[in-house]
Parts: structure tokens; C-alpha cells; sequence
């Protein structure tokens, strides 16, 4: 534990500060802390995903061919490359769009949608839980 960190504990203990003024301090510290200098490595080093992945495997049950399996990797390049490409589309075309979405029932505005939106979804991504309703059936989404 670095000394800031052990003093604003300290000042936290003696009552000198509340928990939420400590718990700011050290969320202050830890956003001042330096980069690691290029080259060198950390044990909690997170690679940038380079594909969000699909996969589902489902039985057949109908007496078809047997089970079927969907596997679609995406590369989170176009992905980024078409969320910074909303950006050149003219207002009227980006109205045309979002009503046409919103009538396939999935309400987006694209004028809102930034590159950090996309982001912070990737970042999210291992969060991700997909409840199917067929109990022979197994869906995951991930980054990879």
C-alpha cells in the first residue's frame, strides 16, 4: 500500500473525513498514479479484443438432421469503423434510418451512437448472460 493511500486511511479512521470523501480521494490517486513506461509488462496487462464471437448450439429435436451449430465472429474493426461512419451520414439520412429501425422494433438513434458507447460495450462484454428458453440449447457472445 502506497503511503497517500495508508494516510487518507488513517484520516478516514480518526473521523478527520467521511467514507465518501476517502473513497473520492483515493479514486483521485489512483487516476494520477503514472502509465507503466513502454515495454514493460504488467501481470493484469488486458489485450483490445479483435473479435466479438456468436456461437450457439442447439439439438434438433424436429427428427432433422441432427444439432445445429452458429458460429459468427465479427472483427470489432468494423464494427468501430461503421460507428465512426455515422458521423458522415447527412441528418436526414440518419432520420430515415432510425425510423426504418424503429419500425423493425429496435429503437436506436444513431446520432447518439459515439465510438465511446461502443467501447464501453466491448468492455462489458464478459458481463454478458443469454438466457434461452430451449433447455437444449446453449448460446454465448464474447470478445476474443
Amino acid at each position: 500500500m502506497n503511503e497517500q493511500r495508508r494516510q487518507i486511511l488513517e484520516m478516514l479512521a480518526e473521523g478527520k473525513i467521511t467514507a465518501d470523501e476517502a473513497e473520492r480521494l483515493i479514486e483521485a490517486l489512483q487516476r494520477e498514479q503514472p502509465k507503466a513506461p513502454p515495454g514493460a509488462t504488467t501481470s493484469r496487462t488486458k489485450v483490445r479484443p479483435k473479435y466479438l464471437r456468436v456461437v450457439m448450439d442447439a439439438e434438433d429435436d424436429t427428427g432433422g438432421e441432427g444439432a445445429s451449430r452458429v458460429n459468427v465472429r465479427i472483427p470489432l474493426q468494423l464494427l468501430r469503423a461503421g460507428v465512426r461512419l455515422t458521423a458522415l451520414l447527412p441528418p436526414v439520412a440518419i432520420t430515415k434510418v432510425n425510423a426504418e429501425l424503429d419500425k423493425a422494433g429496435v429503437p436506436i438513434d444513431l446520432a447518439e451512437l459515439k465510438p465511446q458507447h461502443l467501447e464501453d460495450l466491448i468492455e462489458h462484454l464478459d458481463d454478458v448472460i443469454i438466457d434461452l428458453d430451449d433447455p437444449g440449447s446453449k448460446m454465448r457472445v464474447y470478445c476474443e
